[in-house]
């Protein structure tokens, strides 16, 4: 009997502009709630997600909630480690000229981390062209 190969299942791991896209309903990429289920997010775009709170209409509970529902979704959200931290600092330089921040770098470290493609609607983003990082956008 032939054993039944293993599969690869890539990891996603997602920027805290797909959650936010899908909070105000933008037009983005149908696959995105898909991805969500299942999805990774550092802890750093998490807390980028509740900082944005108020942008997100006049009930703030509303928005919470929202929030709340589709960050349950995610197979897991990940502490930000020393090693991410010291993965998003190198980074710096190679990202400067779009302007990343601490939370879009502290992404990118996690996809590095994870060895996982990473989404978002930053379409910036796919000119990074940074080895080892897997850059998909869902616009």
């Amino acid at each position: 009997m032939n054993a039944e190969p293993k599969r690869t299942v890539n990891k996603v791991v997602l920027d805290a502009s797909v959650i936010l896209a899908l909070l105000k309903e933008e037009r983005i990429d149908e696959r995105a709630l898909d991805l969500v289920q299942g999805g990774y997010m550092s802890a750093v775009n998490v807390a980028e997600v509740f900082s944005k709170l108020s942008d997100l209409g006049p009930s703030p509970s509303e928005a919470m909630e929202k929030i709340s529902a589709l960050l349950e979704l995610l197979e897991e959200i990940v502490p930000f480690t020393n090693g991410q931290a010291r993965t998003a600092g190198a980074l710096r330089e190679s990202t400067r000229h779009l302007g990343l921040s601490l939370g879009d770098r502290a992404c990118l470290a996690l996809a590095i981390a994870l060895q996982a493609d990473v989404y978002t609607v930053d379409l910036n983003w796919l000119s990074l062209g940074i080895s080892g990082i897997n850059i998909k956008a869902l616009r």
